[in-house]
């Protein structure tokens, strides 16, 4: 079971969910209201903690020559569902496997590729390892923002300390 987090806590986790990699420990600390020797004292407790499990780049699949991006769904017995997780894992062109928790449908994977053959050969290594690829997605564009628990509900908010206050344009 997880631990809770307090508001310096989700300062922390959502400052560095915007972008961790330009932001200081400083900037965190001016908006959480605290030191910045206590912002990394925390990000320390955090990863230790196993609730930053990590700083991964943002990549950009097509520009980087990979313009084919599709998410497979595949149905495994849910008892090896692991198993063929780690499998899937091992297959040159997957980036992200999902195990879901109930269904028939419970492997997503993601994967990338240059051309038609690059998908061939995933769809092939997939079937060869047992899996039933349900259905095959092409993927337009993906979004990913911090998740917005760590503060007001659809606000921009990253003061841990002010009331009903947002970010502004000049903030950012």
């Amino acid at each position: 079971m997880g631990r809770d987090l307090d508001d310096v806590d989700r300062s922390i986790l959502y400052m560095l969910q915007r972008d961790a990699r330009n932001t200081t420990a400083q900037q965190i600390a001016d908006r959480a209201g605290v030191s910045a020797s206590t912002v990394r004292n925390r990000i320390d407790q955090l990863e230790a903690d196993g609730i930053i499990k990590g700083y991964h780049p943002e990549i950009d699949y097509e520009a980087a020559n990979l313009p084919l991006q599709v998410t497979f769904i595949v149905s495994v017995p849910p008892t090896v569902l692991e198993e063929y997780s780690t499998k899937l894992r091992g297959i040159q062109g997957v980036i992200d496997v999902r195990e879901m928790l109930t269904g028939r449908r419970n492997l997503h994977v993601d994967v990338v590729g240059t051309s038609s053959g690059d998908l061939t050969r995933i769809t092939d290594s997939i079937h060869n390892i047992g899996g039933e690829i349900e259905s095959s997605e092409v993927m337009r564009k993906r979004h990913v923002q911090p998740f917005n628990h760590f503060f007001l509900q659809g606000t921009e908010q990253s003061n841990a300390h002010a009331e009903n206050t947002s970010v502004t344009e000049s903030d950012k």
